[in-house]
């Protein structure tokens, strides 16, 4: 399973159910990188978004949301995962910050985008990440977007397993 989240220096990752920011190339790798997988999300993000993504199986996890066109809902992240189990494509989570919360130690790769802005009044945060238990493996910086003014980079890490 794979995270992948765009995150600010100070953790931020959202406000008022919206991302914080419009990056271009943010965008672009992102739907890059999950096209043809299984994207899972809590209900106020897919709300956020306002409708499947295309070309992804969509899974919201939701305690209150009863169905919605074409996503699956499950009532718990166990309930999902027990319906993956004999899936083959990739899985992301996609958020929000309690489903991040509750899926990073389960994470076997984190696609990270660095967001070198603070936010000040976000109102939804990254869980910590305990960066000993992972292992870079790819890395590409940016001193500005398109359109974005600010220096980002796309970073993936591995779980790095104990013997």
């Amino acid at each position: 399973m794979n995270i992948i989240v765009a995150i600010s220096d100070n953790g931020a990752i959202g406000k008022n159910n919206n991302l914080l920011w419009n990056i271009t190339e943010d965008l672009r790798y992102f739907k890059k990188t999950t096209l043809g997988s299984v994207v899972i999300m809590g209900r106020r993000t897919y709300e956020s978004i306002g409708k499947p993504l295309p070309g992804r199986r969509n899974i919201v996890i939701s305690r209150t949301l009863k169905s919605a066109p074409g996503v699956e809902v499950y009532h718990s992240v166990e309930a999902a995962l027990k319906e993956l189990q004999v899936c083959k494509a990739e899985v992301f989570i996609i958020g929000g910050g309690e489903l991040y919360r509750e899926m990073l130690p389960y994470a076997s790769k984190l696609y990270i985008t660095f967001v070198h802005i603070t936010v000040e009044d976000a109102d939804v945060f990254f869980p910590h990440i305990d960066f000993s238990q992972w292992r870079e493996i790819n890395r590409e910086s940016f001193n500005r977007g398109e359109k974005f003014e600010h220096p980002f980079e796309f970073v993936v890490f591995e779980k790095v397993h104990s013997l």
